[in-house]
């Protein structure tokens, strides 16, 4: 088990030091600040909507490992897909976070995702695991308003 966390921390580290998608993607069609009071984290995303699918995305921001590491991830993971299927994987791994998981939970679901449920040993790490979530869930509804893990 340990070999796995520390699989994982690589992960986390390898993400926050070279961020895929780190950038401002122009033409972007959709965009939202998130912001996590609680450690400093912020982070825009930008997104290139066609129709139903996120055709593309990108983010900037500062913050901790975790967030940096979730964005990047995150951009990874949903690019390509429908504004459902995204919306599915944020709940899917929103739930793995917080624990509230079923007994039928498969963390291979997640892909490469799931190198952040250890996350939720850490309560106060959530957030920052989840604001590029939120912050992309923003995009996709169009908000204006910055939004906070508060």
């Amino acid at each position: 088990m340990s070999d796995l966390r520390e699989l994982y921390q690589q992960v986390i580290l390898d993400h926050n030091k070279e961020p895929r998608n780190f950038q401002k993607l122009e033409g972007a069609n959709h965009t939202a600040e998130g912001y996590n009071p609680l450690c400093g984290d912020e982070i825009t995303v930008y997104l290139q909507v066609e129709g139903d699918m996120i055709g593309n995305i990108s983010f900037q921001g500062s913050g901790c490992a975790i967030s940096k590491a979730s964005a990047s991830l995150m951009t990874a993971s949903v690019k390509g897909k429908t504004k459902a299927e995204a919306e599915a994987l944020f709940h899917t791994f929103h739930k793995m976070l917080t624990g509230q998981t079923d007994s039928a939970f498969d963390p291979r679901e997640l892909g490469k995702l799931a190198v952040f449920s250890g996350v939720r040993e850490f309560p106060v790490r959530v957030k920052c695991a989840t604001l590029p979530w939120h912050t992309l869930r923003a995009a996709l509804e169009g908000k204006e308003e910055k939004v906070s893990t508060e």
